[in-house]
């Protein structure tokens, strides 16, 4: 199973060691990830496995709510097939 990760706010540094620190304490694999920074806004989209995640996916989301407080940015997680269902035209 994958999900999407995205991650949008001022640029700081780590913000990448941070999010992918916690992907792998919870064993999520990063598949494919973009990212650019436009002024001083980073923003970044990853392609995650969460196959072999040892967490629920409800804990991944917490842990990366504390993230997404620590940087001050807006960090979301969703299964690929909800992302997928909400952005169809």
């Amino acid at each position: 199973m994958k999900a999407v990760l995205t991650i949008i706010g001022q640029d700081k540094v780590g913000i990448i060691a941070r999010a992918s620190n916690v992907l792998a304490d919870c064993n999520i694999n990063i598949l494919d990830i973009n990212q650019t920074v436009m002024r001083e806004y980073f923003t970044m989209i990853m392609l995650t496995d969460i196959t072999d995640m040892n967490v629920s996916f409800a804990e991944i989301q917490d842990k990366l709510e504390v993230v997404e407080k620590e940087l001050g940015m807006t960090i979301r997680i969703q299964r690929e097939d909800i992302f997928t269902k909400m952005h169809e035209v």
